[in-house]
């Protein structure tokens, strides 16, 4: 990025309402300028700032893989102001992407490993991008077996699911999708993420697992993990919230010595450990 203060003009290429309630839309951006578009190279866990103007901007995170194409997808939640103003937007708008912002999922540190990937709600975007990028034929050879575990309240809330079953069909990853409670006609597992992990009791042998959710499921998958032997180094979070400027100026996501945005949104369990509990 060239400025990391001057967002590229992108138009968006198609909007699709997202969950049952409404609450998600997803958004496919593409870039006005080609040179824009290999400007922007990014990677998996990555964020960047959506820019309407006149209006504001929020960092999402990136639910796209660079193996896809130019084209950027992020799924949004209506929340504030500018996600407010967002979901009021349709295809052939302008508005700007800034960055891409903050670090990815460490992939070379953990070539070689057994993935395990946790997600709850709408945090599973990056992890939406980092299973494409994962079972693409250039690097899924690069790492081992690979486990997606995944929960939302009700069916409804389940994004991404045709991607998920044609994960499913093909074979090459175990995918374990739960809702928090039974409904009619549901056959998947049900019960929280947190239960779910310790069912499929994931094995730490030569694994990493990513973990991406509300900070509650965050909490309490980690006991679970504890007990069959997971330990700090093998967990990879990303801290996706507290974020405003993107770029480590403001301050606001400031824990101990690190910036979110800047130093993260990914870390390991063990530099979580050494922090203040203010996240």
């Amino acid at each position: 990025m060239i400025n990391p203060y001057l967002p590229y003009p992108v138009r968006i290429r198609d909007v699709r309402v997202a969950t049952e309630d409404k609450s998600l839309r997803t958004f496919e951006l593409e870039f006005i300028n080609s040179e824009d578009a290999r400007a922007f190279d990014y990677l998996p866990g990555q964020f960047a700032e959506l820019s309407i103007a006149g209006c504001g901007e929020a960092p999402i995170g990136i639910a796209s893989s660079p193996t896809e194409g130019d084209n950027l997808l992020f799924t949004v939640f209506r929340a504030g102001k500018v996600t407010s103003r967002l979901h009021n937007m349709n295809p052939g708008d302008i508005m700007g992407v800034r960055g891409p912002l903050g670090n990815p999922y460490p992939f070379d540190k953990i070539r070689g490993k057994n993935v395990v990937i946790i997600a709850g709600g709408y945090a599973v975007t990056t992890l939406r991008s980092t299973m494409i990028w994962l079972l693409h034929p250039d690097n899924r050879d690069n790492f081992g077996d690979i486990t997606f575990i995944y929960g939302a309240r009700t069916p409804g809330m389940l994004l991404y699911m045709q991607v998920i079953q044609e994960w499913e069909k093909s074979g090459q990853v175990e995918v374990y999708i739960t809702i928090d409670r039974e409904v009619p006609g549901w056959d998947r597992h049900v019960g929280f993420v947190p239960q779910i992990v310790e069912k499929v009791s994931p094995s730490p042998d030569n694994s990493v697992a990513l973990i991406c959710g509300p900070p509650v499921m965050i909490r309490f998958t980690q006991p679970g993990l504890d007990k069959i032997g997971w330990k700090g180094d093998q967990i990879i979070l990303s801290m996706e919230n507290r974020m405003k400027c993107g770029i480590g100026i403001c301050g606001r996501c400031n824990v101990g010595p690190y910036y979110v945005c800047k130093d993260g949104p990914v870390f390991t369990k063990v530099q979580l450990d050494m922090l203040p509990k203010e996240y």
